[in-house]
């Protein structure tokens, strides 16, 4: 299986993250297909660059949420986008050196899926967590 679903349980009550992190899950999910079914080059980097500038974004907006409802963990938050962009960044570099392989495929489904999971169930729920504290 590759890829991972959409789930209730990756909901933290903010509609706008919420709405993001369902495009990223997508987005994963497209990137871990594209590599198993062996698409053609063109469609993965699109595919790719669309990821990358994505998280950029979701992260910038994520980010500003998190310094407008003063957030006590921003900055060690934002520490893991840093880390995770790089890491994003390194597998668009291998996939335009190697091109799609089942390394990297495998890559999707073990690194960027599992920290996008990990991170929304121990990392962002923090955030809805402070969120709902405020009210």
């Amino acid at each position: 299986m590759s890829g991972v679903a959409w789930s209730e349980e990756y909901e933290l009550g903010c509609e706008f993250v919420d709405s993001q992190h369902k495009r990223l899950f997508e987005l994963v999910n497209n990137i871990s297909t594209a590599c198993r079914d062996g698409q053609d080059v063109k469609k993965l980097n699109e595919t790719l660059d669309f990821l990358l500038q994505y998280t950029v974004q979701h992260f910038i907006d994520e980010e500003a949420f998190q310094i407008k409802c003063n957030f006590p963990d921003y900055q060690r938050h934002k520490q893991l986008h840093e880390d995770f962009k790089e890491t994003v960044t390194e597998k668009v570099a291998e996939f335009r050196e190697k091109g799609s392989t089942k390394y990297l495929s495998d890559t999707v489904n073990k690194i960027v899926v599992k920290w996008l999971v990990n991170h929304i169930l121990m990392e962002d729920m923090k955030i809805g967590v402070h969120v709902k504290t405020m009210d």
